[in-house]
């Protein structure tokens, strides 16, 4: 272990006991995590079935049980990348985007006439992401998408939910 009197940042977060100045500092810089604003979108357990690819369960702090299917979470995956192919989906679809006539990678340009047959998405692994979100890595090797513990509650697929989170995020949001 470093010594006290070592330049080293390690000394500063190991060093016992802290005087008042360091315990200043350190407090001005380290602070817990907020709460999340809305006490419903805390878990009290969060199970994830890799191994039967049976999916994600989770027991919120009011009693409400949720259950997502790894092909649900992979589609509505929460990433930049999964975020800009929706959009370019949804513009696609109104009209509104330019084609430019060729065909990019899963999710590009016009949706396919005839789609390939595609496997059933698994997840692989998934690990906790601190104390507020899960990561996981799916079968097709995707696994950039963090699912916050208050994302994951405002897509619960259940119908209380859909009408408890979703209508009120759709009208923040306009």
């Amino acid at each position: 272990m470093p010594s006290r009197e070592s330049n080293s940042c390690w000394a500063v977060l190991y060093a016992a006991p802290l005087e008042n100045a360091e315990t200043k500092y350190l407090s001005k810089y380290l602070k817990p995590m907020p709460e999340p604003i809305d006490s419903r979108k805390k878990p009290i357990e969060v199970k994830v079935h890799v191994a039967s690819g049976a999916g994600v369960d989770i027991t919120w702090s009011d009693g409400h049980t949720s259950h997502y299917d790894f092909p649900y979470l992979r589609e509505n995956c929460p990433c930049a990348m999964c975020n800009d192919e929706r959009e370019k989906s949804k513009s696609f679809a109104t009209g509104s985007g330019a084609s430019s006539g060729t065909s990019g990678g899963a999710g590009m340009g016009p949706p396919n006439a005839f789609p390939m047959f595609k496997p059933k998405i698994t997840a692989k692994s998934a690990h906790a992401v601190g104390n507020y979100a899960v990561q996981i890595l799916f079968s097709d090797g995707h696994s950039t998408g963090i699912y916050s513990f208050d994302r994951l509650r405002e897509m619960c697929p259940c119908e209380r939910c859909q009408q408890e989170f979703r209508s009120v995020n759709n009208e923040s949001r306009r």
